[in-house]
């Protein structure tokens, strides 16, 4: 059987992506292989987390010159072909940016830095990272982050909710997002998932949370059944 390798992005400022590899490597789903921003071979790669951190430190928008880093360009293509791709907090403000995922993230109605554990209701599973998530139930997973209010145009909400492309709501809204949106689903086989809680910092009870448990183990189950399904064709 296949070990499955996913990338974990590294911009100057990430901060979260040795947590995504502490999080994939210490449930024993894989390898990781660390992808510096300027890298573009994917050559290997089975998925890739764009993780949280303050990419350039912020210094346009959050998430605005990481999107035009090279690595970005590769990115793209690898979700256009179907790959999954996952950013968190950082990272769905980079995919946002970049143009794989529709709306934008902005400053917390707060104008605060909110850092809490989160309670999310399950909106879908079905995504690579959501399919040992219960449609309808509840997981709590910490948010960090002080530009995660998402926001779209009217019509943009409309096709979201007609196609099923919201992953999480928050239960109780911590920053003024646009229908308490907390993740959202795009990408050609609905493979691109962007969300501002962060489930590497939820996988076991000593961080006081296993919510980010199923995120990883969907996502290792969608991996190992695209390696079965090549190896038998």
């Amino acid at each position: 059987m296949s070990i499955p390798t996913i990338g974990v992005v590294v911009f100057p400022g990430s901060n979260c992506d040795r947590d995504a590899e502490a999080a994939w490597t210490e449930l024993g789903f894989g390898n990781v292989k660390m992808l510096w921003h300027q890298d573009t071979d994917l050559t290997g790669i089975d998925a890739i987390i764009v993780p949280g951190g303050f990419s350039y430190g912020d210094a346009l928008r959050a998430g605005a010159v990481a999107a035009m880093s090279p690595v970005m360009d590769a990115v793209a293509d690898f979700a256009a072909d179907g790959g999954p791709v996952a950013g968190i907090c950082n990272g769905f403000q980079i995919l946002c940016e970049a143009g794989l995922l529709p709306g934008a993230l902005t400053r917390n109605s707060g104008l605060t830095f909110v850092c809490k554990p989160t309670v999310l209701k399950v909106c879908t599973d079905d995504s690579p990272f959501l399919f040992e998530y219960e449609v309808g139930g509840n997981v709590i997973i910490p948010i960090a982050h002080g530009e995660g209010r998402y926001v779209c145009s009217p019509e943009t909400l409309a096709e979201l909710e007609e196609n099923d492309l919201i992953a999480f709501r928050y239960a109780e809204n911590p920053n003024g997002s646009l229908a308490d949106i907390a993740g959202i689903i795009g990408g050609p086989d609905r493979n691109v998932l962007g969300m501002m809680p962060h489930p590497e910092r939820a996988v076991s009870e000593a961080l006081g949370s296993t919510g980010g448990i199923p995120f990883f183990v969907s996502l290792a189950g969608a991996i190992q059944q695209t390696l079965n399904e090549v190896t038998v064709g």
